[in-house]
């Protein structure tokens, strides 16, 4: 184990907002142990917030499902893998004759643009501090995007990926990650956190078989299946469960920390 790599919501990270303890503790035993920490997350560079008041990471956390890898200490982009604003707006046209219904909105480097409707609640901080608008009208050459969302209010985010993934594949990478909603997020063609992650691990001369890689929801699969040691949240999706090699506990029996105290104790590692 000389890596450890960790999607954050549902796999750390609770509806509370709050890492427990125990899996704060595992984290700094691995750090100290000299294990490689970097948390791969579908979360932009401005929501890492977690990370860094509670378990005082400092390091590189791939966002945006492998789009952008941000250097949390140095508060700046390390790289990035957009979508063109032409391809942008078609897969939103097809979606839409998809399914009538549908909002967007799309998250950039420099910042968030959503359209009405992708917002339920009136009273959201998104629509304090973002103004909802046509996509064609507020997106310019200049912007980069790196998400691309699409939520329905009817059906399950499985049903919105099993019919709108067959029609813009051409076009994006198509997954999700929220547990209650049907929302889709698209990205680069062949774009997803095992093809970041596998490059960063490259960089530092780790091979996938020295990784132990966790996560939950289908925007997890490829990084599960790639790391020698991927686990899956034993409260995660089916289909993140049947694609990892093993199985992390619940989320709420600390699964993460109960794997990484495991590890580290069979390397002889002493827990903090």
């Amino acid at each position: 184990m000389r890596l450890v790599a960790s999607d954050i919501d549902g796999t750390i990270l609770g509806h509370d907002g709050k890492i427990s303890d125990r899996t704060i503790r595992a984290f700094h035993a691995c750090r100290d142990a000299g294990v490689e920490l970097v948390f791969v997350t579908g979360r932009p560079p401005r929501w890492l917030y977690p990370l860094q008041e509670q378990l005082g990471h400092s390091g590189t956390v791939i966002c945006s499902n492998g789009a952008v890898v941000w250097d949390l200490e140095a508060d700046r982009l390390v790289s990035a893998k957009t979508l063109d604003i032409a391809t942008v707006l078609e897969a939103r046209r097809i979606i839409k004759d998809l399914r009538p219904s549908a909002r967007f909105a799309v998250e950039t480097l420099a910042g968030f643009h959503l359209e009405s409707g992708f917002v339920e609640n009136e009273s959201s901080e998104l629509l304090a501090e973002f103004t909802p608008a046509p996509l064609a009208d507020t997106l310019t050459d200049d912007d980069a995007v790196v998400k691309f969302l699409a939520i329905v209010r009817e059906g399950t985010a499985d049903e919105f990926l099993a019919e709108v993934r067959p029609a813009v594949g051409h076009l994006a990478s198509v997954t999700h990650s929220a547990p209650t909603v049907a929302m889709l997020e698209l990205a680069r063609p062949g774009l997803n956190k095992a093809v970041t992650l596998a490059g960063y691990a490259a960089a530092l001369g780790i091979d996938a078989a020295d990784v132990v890689a966790f996560g939950d929801m289908p925007n997890d699969i490829e990084m599960l299946r790639w790391a020698g040691h991927g686990y899956a949240m034993a409260s995660g999706h089916p289909d993140a469960i049947s694609a990892a090699g093993q199985q992390a506990p619940h989320f709420d029996d600390d699964g993460v920390a109960q794997v990484l105290e495991a590890r580290l104790a069979a390397l002889g590692a002493p827990l903090s």
